[in-house]
């Protein structure tokens, strides 16, 4: 995929024309807001002086000069409010890809000049009020899109909205409010209770709760404690925490989460091209047919009349409603996946996600939690009682192992107690004596030089499935075995579930040997796995799936899984925490929880049939709509006059923005 490489070349020159990419934008959004409500607020009198509408609404406005007050209003809404339509007409015509520009741009023109005709000559219809209406319409879309090209959805505004602007920074002892621009790394900040965290950094002292839902999508509040990482933005509950500052501007979250998002608005929608084609395509059937229609009355001797048909079928032919198809669904779908805890990096891949037929995992930190623990108990006398002597010895030593059997009691609720007579066994374990009992906590090695049979089936199980296994003895009898691995994530279940009951096949990377692959996999019940990969070997494994006819995405956590990343389809990476600048990745998962990857695709889903049910909505009226403007049913009485066809477009229009908008009540 060409258009991810990108991410890795031009990089260097990203933040020189980072800026001026900035400024175009808002400079857009603030020309077409300029120009949609100075077209907007003209029409209200060119739609009051309008004959069409007061004959519809029952009313009567006559004023002196009425048609010139209505041309001369017209064309200020032309010249002014269509001048961007009638720049990318030029622009379409001068690269001869007519495209959208060109179709608003010739309806436009058609509409004014022609009206302007009727005044001047006192000859045929006005087309005033749908000229300004159609003006509106396309600014108010076009308003909406530069807003979504410059990442302006409500759940952005928000974000900015929640950072702090001063801190409570410690000086010599002291305790300084300085605004929180000013804060660079390495700095310490005092954050009290219900007050937001100025910055990325870690907690040196101190625990508290904070609050992270607005950035990463998860309600419950967090515990954190020394060594702990928080984001900016987020607020701190109960206690006092003092943070050191690691990240200032724009290296935060918050600014990367923007920066993402904003990329994911710039980066070219295939249904934005889809709808381009569309425009082009209605171009040429409304030029073909408004020529024909012209020529065929024309000749039946009928030269007002084939003028008029071929201004109603051009007019007509441009619908309202395709410029608000795509934008309103991008802006909504942002939204949508930003409250997720979804970023998109690329539209493209973000909509491919629909396609997708299977999904490779990374095993480690992606499908498991990525750090050593408790995974297998097995009592063989009180529960309690095991748990509560096997913590108490541990809790005496550093050791990974015996960290993880501490914190798997306390998750129980237990709590270790004193012991005495403690001693380690180096290389085999640890004793001591709790509650007056002799406990040994250790390897089978330790059982062998005990004496201890451990041919027990559950244990040799535990064994083949590549787990550490250790074996606590209370006065000489086994009292319990404990099984350590790297423990699969809760939301893993789900994630395989759902993808599945998608009928979407599930593989799983890893570079752990076949016994603990094998163990995953069958845990999660996977569809297939590959074991003992290398870092670099893992891209391969994502070329054959492809080649097999696969569309794939690979879930990893961006770092050794990059090459994967690029290679797939489309490259999701999970585990970011507060680092989501992850250059190889197309979609990032805020909340590393592998249960995202099927909303991913549910979204994706939605979203493209939402866009394409808008497109239709938008250009469908367009095949009974241009052959009755033609005139084809004329001998039969049936004839589309202006004015109904810009009743339906309007109708369209409203059905269109009210399609949007159930996107927002979609379940995810």
């Amino acid at each position: 995929m060409e258009h991810k490489k990108g991410h890795h070349i031009h990089r260097h020159t990203e933040k020189s024309q980072h800026h001026n990419k900035e400024h175009n934008h808002s400079t857009h959004i603030q020309e077409f807001r300029k120009r949609f409500f100075v077209s907007a607020f003209l029409t209200i009198p060119v739609l009051l002086l309008s004959e069409m509408i007061q004959k519809w609404f029952g009313f009567s406005i006559v004023i002196p000069y009425q048609n010139w007050v209505l041309l001369l209003l017209s064309s200020v809404i032309y010249f002014y409010g269509g001048s961007p339509f009638l720049k990318g007409l030029l622009r379409e015509i001068k690269t001869k890809q007519p495209g959208m520009m060109t179709l608003i741009g010739t309806a436009i023109s058609v509409a004014f000049f022609y009206s302007a005709l009727t005044v001047i000559t006192g000859f045929g219809r006005e087309f005033f009020w749908e000229l300004a209406t159609l003006i509106d319409v396309m600014l108010l879309g076009h308003w909406i899109e530069a807003k979504s090209v410059l990442g302006a959805s409500r759940a952005l505004e928000e974000l900015v909205k929640i950072m702090p602007t001063t801190a409570h920074l410690v000086k010599n002892g002291n305790i300084v409010e300085v605004p929180v621009s000013s804060l660079k790394k390495g700095d310490i900040v005092l954050v009290k209770p219900g007050e937001k965290i100025p910055s990325d950094g870690t907690v040196i002292d101190g625990e508290s709760y904070v609050n992270e839902s607005l950035l990463t999508g998860e309600s419950k509040p967090v515990l954190k404690k020394t060594g702990s990482k928080v984001i900016g933005g987020s607020i701190n509950e109960q206690g006092v925490l003092k943070v050191k500052i690691e990240r200032t501007g724009e290296e935060t979250y918050l600014s990367q989460v923007i920066k993402l998002v904003k990329q994911a608005q710039e980066s070219k929608s295939k249904t934005q091209d889809l709808a381009n084609r569309a425009a082009a395509y209605l171009f040429y059937v409304a030029m073909g047919t408004g020529i024909i229609t012209y020529i065929f009355w024309l000749v039946k001797g009928n030269p007002d009349f084939a003028l008029e048909r071929a201004v109603t079928v051009l007019v007509i032919a441009c619908p309202h409603a395709l410029g608000l198809a795509v934008p309103l669904v991008v802006a909504l779908s942002t939204s949508l996946t930003a409250k997720n805890g979804i970023l998109i990096r690329d539209r493209r891949a973000f909509e491919q996600a629909k396609d997708l037929t299977a999904v490779i995992f990374d095993k480690t930190g992606t499908l498991t939690e990525g750090k050593f623990g408790v995974s297998d108990f097995i009592p063989f006398m009180d529960e309690k009682t095991v748990l509560k002597y096997a913590a108490s010895i541990e809790k005496n030593s550093e050791h990974i192992i015996a960290k993880a059997i501490v914190e798997f009691a306390r998750e129980k609720g237990i709590n270790p107690i004193d012991v005495n007579s403690y001693r380690t066994i180096p290389g085999k374990g640890a004793y001591g004596i709790v509650e007056n009992s002799e406990v040994f906590v250790g390897s089978p090695f330790m059982m062998k030089e005990l004496g201890i049979d451990i041919s027990d089936p559950q244990i040799a199980s535990l064994q083949k499935e590549g787990k550490t296994v250790i074996f606590v003895v209370v006065d000489k009898r086994l009292a319990g075995v404990f099984a350590l691995s790297d423990r699969v994530k809760k939301e893993s279940f789900e994630a395989v579930k759902k993808l599945k009951e998608m009928g979407i096949k599930v593989f799983m990377l890893t570079g752990d040997s076949e016994e603990v692959a094998k163990a995953v996999s069958d845990t999660l019940e996977i569809d297939e796995y590959f074991a003992e990969v290398l870092p670099h070997e893992k891209a391969e494994k994502v070329k054959l799936l492809k080649e097999k006819g696969y569309r794939v995405a690979m879930v990893g956590d961006g770092i050794n899984d990059a090459p994967a990343l690029v290679t797939a389809d489309v490259g999701i990476a999970i585990g970011a925490g507060t680092d989501v600048a992850i250059e190889s990745a197309d979609i990032i998962l805020v909340k590393s929880n592998p249960a995202d990857v099927p909303k991913i695709i549910k979204i994706s889903k939605i979203t493209y049939s939402k866009m394409v049910q808008n497109l239709w909505w938008a250009a469908g009226y367009n095949i009974f709509a241009i052959p009755l403007a033609a005139g084809v049913l004329y001998s039969y009485g049936i004839v589309i006059q202006p004015a109904l066809g810009a009743l339906l477009m309007s109708i369209s229009t409203v059905i269109v923005a009210l399609n949007s908008q159930t996107l927002r009540k979609e379940k995810i």
